[in-house]
């Protein structure tokens, strides 16, 4: 690993001037937003589903971006908990947005990443010449879908097999096996999970976060004494999951969530949420002859396989592996956003891979903001780029449930 980090280290500064130069045939973003996260099961998207979350927010998207609807030619939805991972609803969505109905849909569902994985379809798809000109977005209704309903049904004769039963280990077991096998402390998780909170508190109430947001519309079911329900509209603008006064202190008091004498709980562990968030990617070429205004540059997306039993180490090889891929080093990079998806894993995978606290999730993760299964890639993308300046480098990364790990490159143009 020294040898390799040497030879990055030389090769990193052609590297970072190709990475942040501009060519014709750059994928380039050209939007970047997301809803407000809403606390899964009683939060302001708690009585709709993730259709309607999804076409109020493309409605708004679309409008935002002021591109032509005519000049989206695919869209990419990443989605986990749906059946078919809303193949049928999302395409009805993108519809009912206002997106003619020649521009394609495909639904995307790599568990955690899949938000991200919808970007890297749309992007990678312009960087061969099928389209132009497309959004790469996610969405999850975790008040709608979280539950045993699901749970994978797995075939009689395979529930014995050793590597099926990997797959399907509750994500906080293999948390407490990511804490154990790397001697992460609770005390040191409750004090990572502390400080997403007051980061994401404070990007709250200075209203970091009101340019990233797109305000829209949704309903909460009133029921009165005889049954009767009515529909209320609200709009949706603000982050429901960060709160203040939080300490690690605080946190320490919270009970374990999966094992009696574990080290994960409802406190350092990610918010199950609700929301949505999209990327609009076109080629720089493009851009320029339609007249939209370039806010990032894509540069890359890569995805590895871990052990399902400590999935959550998959940022910690990951990143690596991306950043070889690209020839630069963690010293290159100006920003990262890894998930949250609890304190054990994101913070053992930022001490494997050496980054520096001080640009590590700098306006709070999914501990504090939530985590929107489908929609944590896209939304990761949003936050950063406001993050970043001009020529800056950005990194997000996730693990993915079954044992994976996803990260990609962005340059703040």
């Amino acid at each position: 690993m020294d040898r390799l980090n040497q030879l990055a280290g030389q090769l990193s500064p052609s590297a970072k001037n190709s990475i942040t130069s501009k060519n014709p045939d750059d994928v380039v973003i050209i939007a970047a937003y997301r809803t407000a996260l809403t606390k899964g099961g009683k939060g302001g998207f708690k009585d709709v589903g993730s259709d309607w979350i999804l076409t109020k927010f493309l409605e708004q998207f679309i409008a935002k971006s002021g591109v032509d609807p005519k000049l989206i030619e695919d869209v990419a939805v990443g989605n986990v908990l749906n059946r078919a991972a809303g193949a049928s609803e999302h395409r009805g969505a993108c519809l009912a947005a206002g997106l003619p109905d020649s521009s394609a849909f495909i639904a995307v569902n790599r568990q955690c990443s899949s938000g991200l994985m919808a970007i890297q379809d749309i992007a990678n798809k312009i960087k061969v010449g099928e389209i132009d000109c497309g959004i790469g977005a996610g969405v999850e209704s975790m008040s709608a879908n979280y539950g045993p309903q699901s749970i994978p049904k797995v075939t009689e004769q395979l529930q014995e097999n050793e590597q099926m039963a990997k797959c399907l280990i509750p994500m906080g077991i293999t948390n407490e096996n990511v804490a154990a096998k790397y001697n992460m402390k609770r005390p040191a998780q409750d004090e990572f999970a502390a400080k997403s909170y007051n980061k994401a508190e404070k990007a709250v109430s200075s209203g970091a976060f009101k340019d990233e947001i797109l305000p829209i519309e949704s309903q909460l079911a009133e029921e009165d004494d005889d049954d009767n329900v009515t529909w209320k509209k609200i709009t949706v603008d603000t982050d429901e999951g960060p709160r203040k006064g939080v300490t690690a202190e605080s946190l320490g008091k919270i009970r374990p969530a999966f094992k009696k004498d574990g080290v994960t709980s409802a406190g350092n562990a990610s918010q199950v949420s609700d929301g949505a968030a999209a990327v609009l990617l076109t080629r720089r070429s493009f851009a320029e002859k339609h007249g939209l205004k370039i806010v990032g540059k894509y540069v890359n997306t890569v995805s590895v396989g871990v052990p399902p039993e400590i999935m959550g180490v998959g940022p910690a090889i990951a990143i690596p592996h991306l950043l070889k891929k690209t020839g630069i080093t963690v010293d290159d990079v100006s920003v990262f956003e890894v998930n949250e998806a609890f304190a054990a894993q994101c913070l053992y995978s930022a001490e494997a891979c050496k980054i520096p606290q001080e640009k590590l999730n700098l306006n709070g993760g999914a501990i504090a903001l939530g985590h929107p299964l489908g929609a944590t890639g896209a939304r990761q993308y949003a936050t950063i780029l406001r993050l970043l300046k001009a020529g800056e480098i950005g990194l997000t990364s996730m693990c993915i449930g079954t044992g994976m790990g996803a990260a990609s490159l962005v340059v703040k143009e």
